[in-house]
């Protein structure tokens, strides 16, 4: 009995060990890097301009922990989707996509929700220093989560056009550039992750220091 298309295991890539300075990789490096210099940048100067000001640091909502936990979700879903890929299973590929897209929809819809509640407590982006920078902050890694939305949007559009038939299957699978920009994806996402994580420790750290030392 012959195999399908689809069935065929693809032989090893030699390139795909060859992507480590592929321009694309060096792109992301020097976006990641970048971010993470502005970062710590903005996080640096909120704890000067705190401390000059003398000024306490707003109590993070309730939200910004569980929206932790739902990016937490997106990162696993990516990584669910990377590995459904590279065992070429079609359907598992696209719904864990699709699994990714509804959490960050979801983490940008509650993100909304907590900045209403700071709203309602009456702290807006100009009542002090310590509520700007933490609407600054939160609104550039909120931007940056948009910014991703494009390019997973472009993974589920490419994986719904090319996936209706064995022979597509096979080749959308067997291509490295698109095993390349998914990893890249994968790793954006791992990023933001891990950049949220570190801002909600961030500001978690400056409320217990201020509460047990100022």
């Amino acid at each position: 009995m012959y195999e399908r298309p689809h069935e065929i295991k693809r032989p090893p890539d030699e390139r795909e060990d060859n992507f480590a300075f592929h321009p694309k990789n060096i792109y992301l490096a020097l976006l990641l890097f970048s971010l993470s210099m502005l970062f710590l940048a903005m996080t640096a100067a909120f704890v000067y301009t705190r401390v000059q000001s003398d000024l306490p640091p707003i109590q993070l909502p309730l939200l910004f922990f569980l929206n932790t936990g739902i990016l937490l979700a997106s990162s696993y879903t990516m990584v669910q989707a990377k590995r459904a890929y590279q065992a070429d299973k079609t359907v598992m590929y696209q719904r864990m996509l699709w699994y990714t897209l509804w959490l960050s929809l979801f983490f940008m819809i509650m993100q909304g929700v907590a900045w209403y509640q700071l709203f309602s407590q009456q702290i807006y982006v100009n009542s002090d220093n310590s509520a700007g920078y933490l609407y600054v902050i939160s609104a550039l890694h909120f931007a940056h989560v948009i910014g991703g939305l494009p390019f997973l949007l472009l993974f589920i559009h490419r994986a719904r056009k090319y996936m209706r038939e064995p022979v597509s299957v096979l080749v959308y699978f067997s291509d490295p550039d698109k095993r390349l920009n998914l990893r890249l994806l994968t790793i954006y996402w791992h990023f933001l992750d891990a950049l949220w994580i570190y801002l909600v420790l961030f500001f978690l750290l400056n409320q217990l220091v201020w509460r047990y030392i100022g």
